[in-house]
C-alpha cells in the first residue's frame, strides 16, 4: 500500500521575531521563529520556562503585532488569524454572574446569532460534554474541571479553524487533567480542529500531539520538531504504549531535563481514571 500523502499546511509561522523593552533596555523574546501547522494537525510547544511561548500565541490571535516576520495561511499572507482561532487559556475566565448556558452563549450572542439557533446549538454541546442539567448553574458551583469544560464549549461552538491552548489543564488536579484531555481529544476529532497547545508538561505533549515542537531559551528560536508516532485511542492509552517513555525522555534531553522515572510513575491510569467524573 503506498503511504498517505503529508496533509496540506494550514499554517506557516516564518521568521517571527519579537521584542519589548523594560526599564533595563530590549529584551529580545522571538528570534527568526518558524516552523508550520498542518491541516487538523495537533501540535504542542514546550521549551523553558519565559521563552516566550505564550508570545507566540498572541502574535498568532492577533493580539500583538511581531517586529518582523510573516504568517501564511492556506498558502496567503496574513496578518493575524484573528477570527480564525479560538483561544483557551489556564484560566476558565467564566463570567461569575452568568449561567453555564449563559456562558456558552457569550460569543453567540455578540456574533448576533438568533438566540433559538444559538441556544440548540448549546444545548447540544453541553449534553456532549457531560453538563446536561447544569444549564442554570453558576460557575462558583462547580468543579474545577467542570469549569474548564464550559470554557472549552465556549471556545468550540465559535466554529474556530484552529484551537490556542496555552496550558488549560496545567492548574487542576493529575487524575482531572487526565479525563479533560480525553474531553479534548474526542471533540478535536469530532469537530475536526486543528489543535496548538503551549504546555510545560511534557508527559501531556507526548500524549496528546502527532508534534512536538521544542523552543530554545530566550530568545526562542525552534530547537527541534519531534513527530510523535502513537496510534492510541486515548491520552491515557497513549502513556502505556511501548513508545511513549522514549518519546518523553528524549524530550528531557532536549530541554536538559534530567529524569530517572518515567511519568506514568504519578498516578497509574487505572487511579487515575477511579471514582467521580471531574
Amino acid at each position: 500500500m503506498a503511504p498517505s500523502s503529508q496533509p496540506p499546511i494550514q499554517l506557516s509561522v516564518r521568521n517571527v521575531s519579537k521584542s519589548f523593552r523594560d526599564k533595563a533596555g530590549e529584551v529580545r523574546v522571538l528570534e527568526d521563529l518558524s516552523f508550520t501547522i498542518n491541516e487538523r494537525d495537533f501540535v504542542s510547544i514546550i521549551g523553558p520556562s519565559g521563552c516566550g511561548k505564550t508570545t507566540i500565541f498572541n502574535i498568532i490571535a492577533g493580539l500583538l503585532e511581531p517586529d518582523s516576520g510573516t504568517m501564511l495561511y492556506r498558502g496567503e499572507e496574513i496578518e493575524s488569524l484573528r477570527g480564525r482561532v479560538g483561544y483557551m487559556m489556564q484560566k476558565d475566565l467564566l463570567f461569575p454572574w452568568r449561567t453555564v448556558l449563559q456562558n456558552v452563549l457569550l460569543g453567540l450572542e455578540m456574533k448576533g446569532v438568533a438566540r433559538e439557533i444559538a441556544e440548540a446549538r448549546a444545548h447540544e454541546y453541553i449534553k456532549q460534554f457531560g453538563l446536561a442539567g447544569f444549564e442554570n448553574a453558576y460557575p462558583k458551583t462547580l468543579s474545577g474541571g467542570m469549569r474548564q469544560r464550559v470554557a472549552l464549549i465556549r471556545t468550540l461552538i465559535m466554529d474556530p479553524d484552529i484551537l490556542l491552548l496555552d496550558e488549560p489543564f496545567s492548574a487542576l488536579d493529575y487524575q482531572t487533567r487526565l479525563y479533560l484531555e480525553g474531553v479534548l481529544k474526542d471533540a478535536v476529532e469530532t469537530y475536526n480542529k486543528t489543535v496548538i497547545l503551549v504546555t510545560h508538561d511534557i508527559d501531556e505533549a507526548v500524549a496528546l500531539s502527532k508534534r512536538v515542537v521544542v523552543l530554545s531559551g530566550r530568545p526562542a528560536r525552534v530547537k527541534t520538531v519531534h513527530t510523535i508516532d502513537i496510534d492510541a485511542r486515548s491520552p491515557i492509552a497513549a502513556r502505556s504504549d511501548s513508545q511513549f517513555s522514549g518519546y518523553f525522555h528524549a524530550l528531557c534531553a532536549e530541554l536538559d531535563i534530567q529524569t530517572e522515572k518515567t511519568p506514568t510513575a504519578k498516578t497509574s491510569p487505572e487511579k487515575a481514571t477511579a471514582g467521580t467524573t471531574p
